[in-house]
């Protein structure tokens, strides 16, 4: 979908670049900053749920409890549509469900002699209170239902368990010169947006190619201002340096509105004009010139390749293919916008095995559109009963028509079956990874005598420079393989610890940890134990460090001291000249164990280990990085806090700031002349 933010500036005239010698233009807006880039570019795909047995386990009273109090509800319940909400005796929401005539749908959970499937009956023996909402009419039923469905995630019906925004390209319209760049979140910013992509991976692809056929700035305007002389990226050919006016107004733009063309779905038309310049340049005897449009070509059909396959007839829609296999269910998404393949992704829902194929796709969609913009066509890989309801309802939502269909022949079934066969192999891909991590845990738990297979298992680890930059940080593995949402790194805060002592920075990391989950906050109470979310626990099954014997006892100190006994506990000390293989395992009580080099559990612990040591590392150096660069300012006299900032914002990096000249420095707003040639001074000390 490409539309414009609502402050787009093609609505109103552009203003013309500054003359080289004329002061840069004025800063509109700072960068939009991917909260996804901070953590890495690919997505992690979504756990796989535990299957959720249709045996009790939710705290059911007797049956007749149930009915007693649906027919409660039932003569208070108005025959308008509406939401209600089945409670437990905790309050707990059991089940969210909508009604064109809500005293109609829980008069049929009310009847005792009505034939109803397990599931449902389980429901109503646990619920001792019904609440209804009423509703103008049955669209915002459906909507209201899909969003209490993803805030309260009653165990009863489907959750859509990975629910992130999805990334856009975003070519800037605050600036005389544009920028390329991801965007995630609300679109706020003037210019015009290009998405959604499948990931933040998909995007940065495109990105890269697009830089290097179009040779858009990426950087940012405080970057672009700063600069004296052309950056690598021009180098590089992949930037055309309108900072240093390399380019002119004229040719910049001519780039940003093929870039903008090719995005919009005009590609052919970008490929043919470039075309014909490289003919033009080559029958002119500029080779040089000829060669550049050449490489550029060969980076649109770079972009064009990695998207795969690309309809022919289908301009924009969002295809959705389920298929169900050991209990479980996934939805593989693809995204057309354009006539391009943006990217595809899997999802995998948690429902109970007693759903049909319809019935989770019908309620998965609703939540999925809960916050995205739907586009013109949904193609469906089964027809679900509530097609035409949740078109209007997304009609209404996207202020233009929504269609929602299952086709039977041509493109569509084409692309429909194509994403039936990707939701397929994804499922039996995460079914075996799953399968090998559940015998890896089967086998940890056997070798090192573990009271039962573990759940959770949560490393810790702390790195520092001679005490310098202390940080603490816990990974957390379970049964579908590494839980990065769960990661967490703890800056050391305690002033009395010798630099170095690796155990005090160890104990309070830990008694952070573990303080937090014996007295959890008041907010988090209030909230609930997250760990309903996705059935997965919050208290760990099994706790593993870094080092020997020495480690293991202090930690055995500190969990007494906490009085945690219901947690394992594992020290892993490397071996001799740190070689991998020969590591040697400590267990409170128990002699120390060593396992032979290839023991699959081995490599498992290792692997677990130096994620937790990658983890950390990567910490240290961002609290590192930032500690020296705001230490390089807070040196120089009278430069404080408010000038700092200044000069960060101005110039983005120390290191420019290093190579600015004091006329440079001058401009930055609140920097007197003598205070620039301080920091120049600084930074340029003379000689004698």
């Amino acid at each position: 979908m490409v539309h414009d933010s609502p402050d787009n500036p093609d609505d109103r005239a552009r203003k013309a670049p500054p003359a080289a010698s004329d002061t840069p233009p004025e800063r509109l807006a700072g960068p939009d900053v991917d909260p996804a880039a901070a953590g890495g570019d690919d997505e992690d795909d979504a756990l796989l749920p535990d299957i959720l047995e249709e045996s009790g386990a939710v705290g059911e009273g007797p049956l007749a409890t149930g009915h007693e109090a649906i027919e409660r509800a039932v003569r208070l319940a108005p025959t308008s549509p509406g939401v209600y909400r089945m409670l437990n005796a905790n309050a707990d929401v059991l089940y969210v469900g909508k009604a064109k005539n809500v005293k109609k749908r829980l008069s049929s959970y009310a009847r005792q002699s009505a034939p109803l499937p397990a599931r449902i009956l389980r429901m109503i023996a646990a619920t001792v209170t019904v609440e209804i909402v009423s509703t103008t009419t049955e669209t915002e039923a459906l909507l209201l239902e899909a969003n209490l469905i993803k805030q309260l995630r009653p165990r009863f019906n489907v959750q859509l368990r990975d629910d992130k925004s999805f990334p856009y390209i975003l070519i800037t319209g605050d600036h005389w010169a544009p920028q390329i760049l991801k965007h995630r979140g609300a679109q706020t910013r003037p210019g015009r947006y290009f998405g959604p992509f499948a990931s933040a991976g998909a995007v940065n692809r495109t990105i890269t190619a697009l830089q290097r056929a179009f040779l858009i700035r990426s950087c940012t305007d405080s970057f672009f201002e700063s600069r004296t002389r052309p950056c690598l990226l021009h180098q590089i050919r992949r930037c055309a340096a309108p900072c240093t006016r390399e380019i002119d107004f004229g040719g910049y733009s001519t780039l940003v509105r093929e870039a903008s063309d090719f995005l919009s779905g005009k590609s052919h038309a970008v490929k043919q004009e470039l075309a014909g310049e490289m003919e033009k340049a080559s029958n002119e005897l500029e080779f040089e010139r000829a060669a550049l449009y050449r490489d550029r070509l060969a980076a649109l059909s770079a972009i064009q390749s990695q998207q795969g396959i690309n309809p022919r007839t289908v301009e924009e829609a969002d295809v959705f293919a389920i298929h169900q296999e050991g209990g479980f269910s996934c939805v593989e998404v693809f995204f057309f916008r354009t006539g391009q393949n943006w990217g595809n992704r899997a999802y995998f829902p948690r429902a109970e095995k007693s759903f049909t194929p319809e019935e989770v796709l019908g309620s998965f969609l609703a939540q999925f559109y809960d916050d995205k913009p739907p586009p013109r066509n949904i193609l469906l890989s089964h027809d679900i009963e509530e097609s035409e309801l949740l078109a209007n309802a997304l009609s209404i939502k996207a202020g233009h028509k929504v269609e929602v269909t299952a086709p039977k022949r041509g493109e569509k079934k084409e692309l429909v079956a194509h994403a039936l066969t990707n939701a397929r192999e994804a499922l039996g891909r995460k079914l075996a990874d799953t399968a090998t991590q559940s015998r890896l845990l089967e086998a940890m738990a056997a070798t090192l005598s573990l009271p039962h297979v573990p759940k959770r298992i949560e490393v810790y680890d702390n790195s520092h420079i001679q005490g310098t930059n202390a940080v603490g940080a816990m990974i957390v593995a379970g049964p579908d393989g590494f839980v990065k949402n769960q990661y967490r790194k703890f800056n050391i805060k305690s002033e009395g610890i010798t630099p170095g002592d690796d155990f005090a920075m160890m104990r309070e990391v830990l008694e952070r940890r573990f303080k937090r989950l014996i007295n959890p906050p008041e907010d988090a109470a209030k909230e609930g134990n997250k760990a309903k979310d996705d059935d997965f626990p919050q208290w760990p099954d099994l706790v593993i460090i870094d080092g020997g014997r020495g480690q293991l006892n202090a930690v055995r100190e500190i969990f007494a001291n906490l009085g945690l006994t219901q947690v394992s506990l594992m020290s892993v000390a490397k071996g001799p000249d740190r070689d991998a293989g020969r590591e040697t395992l400590f267990m409170p009580e128990r002699e120390a164990i060593k396992l032979e080099p290839r023991d699959p559990v081995l490599y498992f612990i290792q692997r677990l280990r130096d994620e937790a040591h990658r983890f950390v590392i990567g910490s240290h150096r961002k609290l590192r990085k930032k500690d020296i660069r705001e230490a390089g300012l807070q040196e120089i006299p009278g430069i404080g806090p408010s000038r700092k900032r200044a000069l960060l914002h101005h110039f983005g990096t120390l290191k420019e700031i290093e190579r600015a000249s004091i006329a440079d420095l001058g401009k930055v707003p609140g920097v007197s002349a003598e205070s620039a040639r301080r920091i120049f001074e600084y930074f340029h000390p003379q000689p004698g």
